[in-house]
């Protein structure tokens, strides 16, 4: 379920009060922790957290890099996660850090589904999001496409 949003604001302002509040607790996480360099943008009809085109222009598709995202879809919430793959040691440090939590794991291929805030493990996102600073994600992609 895209948003035709334009600014995270008018985002935040169009969802429901329980998943507004979700949402926000979320991202307020999320710009805790937030690497150096990272953006906010509103892309993809979710909250974008991108590397700005002026620092690296090449990508696959001339949008800016996604580090990470937010969004509330159809059936549930969401944060995309794509930093952690900078590093298989981050994503299992993440997933096993998640299930110590206590709370149910429910993750896709880049991203982790929730239907309650309570149900999301807030230490563990927080850390994921400044696991890898923005030249190392750079570098990942850099490396990811030659391939």
């Amino acid at each position: 379920m895209q948003s035709s949003a334009t600014s995270v604001q008018e985002y935040l302002e169009s969802l429901p009060d329980d998943r507004k509040d979700a949402i926000m607790k979320v991202r307020e996480i999320i710009l805790q922790n937030l690497p150096k360099g990272i953006e906010e943008t509103m892309n993809w009809g979710m909250i974008s957290y991108e590397v700005p085109l002026e620092v690296y222009p090449d990508t696959y598709n001339k949008k800016p890099l996604m580090f990470a995202a937010l969004a509330s879809q159809k059936n549930h919430m969401a944060v995309y996660l794509s930093g952690i793959y900078c590093d298989p040691a981050l994503r299992e440090k993440f997933e096993t850090d998640y299930k110590a939590s206590g709370k149910k794991m429910d993750m896709g291929k880049s991203c982790v589904r929730f239907k309650k805030l309570e149900n999301l493990p807030l230490d563990v996102i927080g850390w994921a999001i400044g696991a890898a600073d923005m030249e190392t994600f750079i570098l990942f992609a850099k490396e990811n496409r030659r391939k």
